[in-house]
């Protein structure tokens, strides 16, 4: 037998490094069991209930109306005939087509995206930001914001032994950051959010850890989430111009990841995007601190994650840089052109004098409406469980808690050469057909335990979810207290 070119062996060994807990061996088992049960198998329990991602349609959110006509009409333009369709979708349609390769959106577009919706996303950003000028230029449309992201990691990442780049990300983080660290070889360099503090960003431990990071890698770049996942926290305003001083005084590139701008639900809370507050600290800082922040069709309202629509909003890049990652987008010629007519109808949605506001506005009040009581819904179940504590889901679409696992658990899990709360997430999904993601996926600190679910289940759903976490938690921490 021919012996094959491509071995573990020969793999290229960035790629072996790389771990995304979202979809990691947690889901695979997932599967497993819902394989089973299609075929009749016999669980405790009736179905699986996906938790573990914000895939807010497959917990069954119904699309947007609004978005969905424009989307449709851009896809089938023989629809423009017909009465069925809004004369204000066929006008966005009617437009978004005119900005592309044959009035069809099987065309390929330029591989910044569409020119018109470059335009109406910085006519967005500017009145987002209250008059924060934004220039069509710096907006590049992207595959959902994770293609964004990776695409500015790539410019940034070189060197090598202590002159490698280092990237500091926020712990917990989102496993994109983790992943695309070890496939890109760079320096993950860590900063811990204090959990004690509704997981605030402390400016110390930013110092601290760029202080440490220093010994051995050249830290370039800070990454920010903000609204937090896995966390939920939503960052103040105070916080965001300390985070920005530090970058100035550092020489830092700053990626901040805005694509749960829409979703904030703590009523003291509010969304400040980098970009504003980065202007109002003046010239010396808003004309030179290099900023590029994502924004994404996947969260929000409409919940879009299949279309793998977003943009990035780039500023005070190097104009010969700035022509590199041109570059490197042409390689992959464009966006998929239907995620760019989704992303247009976001950043454009019908106005109060049009014909589909009324419907609109009521479908994304009573999405974020559902979201923010689920919230509050998720943060009261578990924080009254004993042995789970849960801060407040202030925004985004996760919850975080911190969970207790007696020693004999923790025992267990080592001797089965895993981490305590992967055993105890196993555990949970084979008893209940729950499926969360382990806190380990995302980074903690040493010694603390968690796991991250979502609350975008419908709230009947949501309700037997956490009733079902509560029952299983007593008994697992009675079970392995009583080995004690």
């Amino acid at each position: 037998m021919r012996e094959k070119t491509l071995t573990m062996d020969t793999l290229n060994p960035q790629v072996k490094a790389v771990e995304y807990a979202v979809r990691g061996p947690i889901v695979i088992k997932a599967g497993e069991i819902e394989r089973c049960l299609e075929e009749g198998g016999t669980k405790p329990f009736s179905e699986v209930i996906k938790a573990n991602i914000g895939d807010a349609h497959a917990m069954g959110q119904q699309p947007i109306t609004f978005l969905r006509q424009v989307v449709a009409l851009c896809t089938f333009p023989e629809l423009m005939e017909s009465p069925s369709f809004p004369e204000d979708a066929k006008w966005r349609a009617r437009r978004i087509l005119q900005g592309c390769g044959g009035h069809s959106l099987g065309s390929y577009s330029a591989s910044a995206g569409v020119e018109y919706i470059r335009k109406d996303i910085a006519a967005y950003i500017e009145q987002r930001d209250e008059g924060v000028p934004s220039n069509w230029e710096d907006i590049y449309l992207t595959t959902g914001a994770s293609d964004g992201i990776m695409t500015i990691l790539r410019l940034l990442v070189s060197g090598k032994d202590s002159s490698r780049t280092g990237v500091m990300i926020p712990i917990p983080q989102y496993p994109l950051y983790s992943a695309a660290i070890s496939e890109m070889d760079a320096v993950q360099v860590n900063y811990y959010l204090d959990e004690d503090n509704c997981w605030a960003l402390d400016i110390n431990e930013l110092h601290r850890a760029y202080q440490a990071a220093k010994q051995h890698c050249q830290p370039r770049v800070i990454c920010i989430i903000n609204p937090g996942n896995p966390t939920g926290q939503v960052q103040s305003k105070k916080c965001i111009e300390e985070v920005l001083h530090f970058a100035y005084e550092e020489n830092l590139f700053v990626m901040s990841d805005e694509v749960y701008q829409d979703n904030v639900y703590a009523p003291d809370c509010q969304f400040h995007s980098f970009k504003k507050v980065l202007y109002e600290m003046g010239p010396e800082y808003y004309n030179s601190v290099e900023l590029a922040s994502f924004h994404s069709t996947s969260k929000g309202y409409t919940g879009e994650c299949g279309f793998r629509g977003g943009y990035m909003e780039v500023i005070n890049m190097d104009p010969e840089v700035k022509a590199q990652l041109v570059k490197l987008l042409s390689v992959r010629l464009c966006p998929p052109l239907s995620g760019q007519a989704a992303m247009d109808v976001i950043v454009n949605p019908p106005q109060p004098d049009e014909h589909s506001y009324q419907q609109f506005h009521q479908e994304k009040s009573s999405v974020l409406g559902a979201l923010a009581e689920k919230a509050k819904l998720t943060e009261e179940i578990l924080n009254a469980v004993p042995g789970i504590k849960c801060n407040p889901v202030q925004g985004a679409m996760y919850a975080f808690p911190r969970i207790f696992i007696p020693p004999k658990a923790m025992e267990e899990a080592k001797t089965l050469g895993m981490q305590p709360d992967m055993l105890y997430c196993l555990r949970l999904l084979e008893e209940t057909g729950i499926c969360v993601v382990p806190g380990s996926g995302f980074g903690q600190k040493d010694g603390t335990y968690h796991f991250r679910m979502t609350i975008l289940p419908s709230k009947e759903k949501l309700k037997v979810l956490l009733g079902k976490l509560r029952d299983f938690h007593v008994s697992f921490l009675k079970e392995y207290s009583a080995l004690e």
